[in-house]
């Protein structure tokens, strides 16, 4: 729960995520912590995360939720690997077979980094409208567009 107030740091000075409140990452990190991750500086300083969670009607679809890194460790690959070491621990406790997520159209980084790691698992990787940008009560908020990633195999591994 420590790390609450730190992720929602990074997702505010994301300047590309929804913020929710800070009660909310304080929450999520108690009740979600074993769906999640977070990355650490050599002084402990938590400088990336992934929220997620299981799908409770769909049990074999872990959903991320947030994906953020700090502006000083960007271009380092470190949403890639937070994502391959999160799939693979979800995937071993829970039995996930497949990732779901949604990205705004102009999310250049994150269709790059979900698309990537497509490719790496060699999973199919669908795309579907799920939330027009008419359903959200704020102006201005994009649609929402749903990547549904799986099956997924091992990274580096096709059937």
């Amino acid at each position: 729960m420590e790390d609450g107030a730190a992720i929602w740091r990074i997702a505010r000075d994301s300047e590309v995520l929804d913020l929710n409140s800070s009660y909310s990452y304080l929450l999520w990190c108690r009740d979600f912590a074993r769906t999640s991750a977070v990355a650490r500086d050599d002084d402990g300083t938590p400088i990336a995360f992934i929220t997620g969670y299981v799908r409770p009607d769909r049990p074999g679809t872990l959903v991320v939720w947030q994906v953020a890194v700090d502006h000083a460790h960007r271009g380092h690959g470190l949403a890639g690997l937070l994502l391959e070491a999160l799939t693979a621990r979800v995937s071993a406790s829970h039995g996930t077979t497949c990732l779901e997520t949604t990205v705004s159209p102009d999310n250049t980084p994150s269709d790059r980094l979900f698309t990537s790691f497509a490719k790496r698992r060699g999973a199919a990787l669908d795309r579907e409208l799920l939330f027009d940008a008419g359903l959200f009560p704020d102006d201005g908020h994009q649609p929402e567009v749903l990547y549904r990633i799986g099956p997924l195999h091992p990274q580096g591994e096709t059937l």
